[in-house]
């Protein structure tokens, strides 16, 4: 079910341990890493991951919140979002 995936971006000036913090931090929240995809581009990194929470036991709101605290402490933007809102926000249709 889409409902249960996540969509979560990060971006900012690029630093070592962005991406074991985020999952380090996704693991402890029990959120499954189905795909992960990141590039650097002049120094500034940019990262788009697809997790899956149905086997969470934690709500979207809290993991959201989380990852945001994250974000706050490596000086990085996080959104995340829920795959199908994500999905429709960027078809055509």
């Amino acid at each position: 079910m889409t409902e249960q995936k996540i969509i979560v971006t990060v971006s900012g000036t690029d630093k070592v341990g962005i991406v074991a913090k985020i999952a380090t931090a996704l693991a402890m929240l029990e959120v499954n890493i189905e795909d992960i995809k990141q590039t650097i581009m002049q120094g500034y990194f940019v990262m788009f991951l697809l997790g899956d929470i149905e086997k969470s036991k934690f709500s979207f709101k809290d993991i959201k919140e989380n990852l945001i605290k994250i974000g706050d402490e490596l000086g990085m933007e996080i959104w995340v979002q829920k795959k199908d809102i994500f999905d429709k926000m960027h078809s055509l249709d």
